[in-house]
């Protein structure tokens, strides 16, 4: 258990976004033509750190369909990972709680995806214990399901989590190497880099060492909770060849945050089973690691709320991690 710890971030409410009336007058027609009727109303998603346009689209007919779409000249990265995450969309094995992908679109220079909507929510913080324990409910059907992937999946040439390593240097690596300028550390982790460069070098042959796919981008706005209480797993442009516990452990550091027994909750989830036995000492290392260096230096497209949530999210990790290891 651990002392909660208030979000600065709102993660429902992140979002700068441009609404149904910013986007050109050809893209608005040949979405309502490619949804058979038109929209008369435009919900904008408030969850996320990108600037794409995301909006549940409601039409005439009383339709609805989730649209994210994106202007090549001026988000030409977005309209990659959009087309990528629509590719892996169409590949994923049927059944699990991952919104099903309707249809994609090309107009006047913009992409657009389309998907079922879910009717749900971005947990709040602190994490509700049912709704937590219901997430990582399904992300048990999520990792069993891609503990070996569909050829199709394996044939995208998807990246590997060992590859964000450069000779086994990683994010505390850079810092000791003096490429990255040093994070101000709490107390209890002052003077520990040798440790935390330690810990998280471990992570590309450990990750190396497995044959499935995980989401790569495990977080609570990535989570929706439907009506019925089931989690649904949103956000996949960044599926990766990695062990399915890396992303377990990103996933609650939130629920650290929220001052609930993770170590626990970890131990016992069936994505760990096989982890080594200081794999999540590993990834809090690691992910501390890269929250606090990208904090640094966000990318100009992304949401202004971005550089508080990865240092807000490295702290907890390091925190975590620091009373694992009784660093005091």
């Amino acid at each position: 258990m651990s002392n909660p710890s208030a979000s600065p971030v709102s993660y429902h409410a992140t979002a700068q976004r441009p609404g149904w009336a910013a986007l050109p007058a050809a893209v608005r027609a040949a979405l309502s033509a490619r949804l058979g009727t038109p929209v008369v109303q435009a919900r904008v998603a408030t969850a996320g750190f990108t600037r794409g346009f995301a909006a549940v689209l409601r039409t005439a007919d009383g339709g609805s369909a989730f649209v994210k779409a994106a202007a090549r000249a001026e988000q030409p990265h977005l309209v990659d990972w959009y087309a990528r995450e629509a590719a892996i969309l169409t590949r994923l094995p049927a059944g699990l709680p991952v919104p099903r992908l309707r249809w994609t679109l090309w107009e006047a220079g913009w992409y657009a995806l389309c998907l079922d909507p879910v009717d749900g929510h971005t947990p709040r913080l602190p994490w509700d214990p049912t709704e937590l324990d219901a997430t990582l409910a399904g992300f048990v059907d999520i990792a069993a399901a891609l503990a070996e992937p569909p050829t199709e999946l394996a044939d995208l040439g998807l990246p590997r989590l060992a590859d964000l390593a450069r000779e086994d240097i990683l994010w505390w690596g850079e810092v000791a190497a003096g490429r990255e300028a040093a994070p101000p550390l709490p107390a209890p982790v002052a003077g520990r880099l040798a440790e935390l460069v330690a810990l998280e070098s471990k992570l590309p042959g450990y990750a190396a060492g497995t044959t499935g796919l995980t989401h790569g981008d495990l977080r609570v706005d990535n989570i929706l909770i439907g009506a019925d209480a089931t989690a649904w797993f949103c956000d996949w442009t960044w599926l990766c060849h990695g062990p399915a516990w890396f992303d377990l452990a990103g996933l609650l550091i939130t629920g650290y945050a929220s001052g609930l027994d993770v170590d626990t909750r970890f131990a016992a989830h069936p994505a760990a089973a096989d982890a080594p036995a200081d794999a999540l000492d590993v990834t809090l290392a690691a992910l501390a690691g890269y929250h606090l260096t990208a904090a640094a230096s966000p990318p100009p497209t992304a949401s202004a709320q971005l550089p508080a949530h990865q240092r807000w999210t490295g702290e907890q990790a390091l925190a975590w991690l620091a009373r694992r290891q009784a660093w005091t």
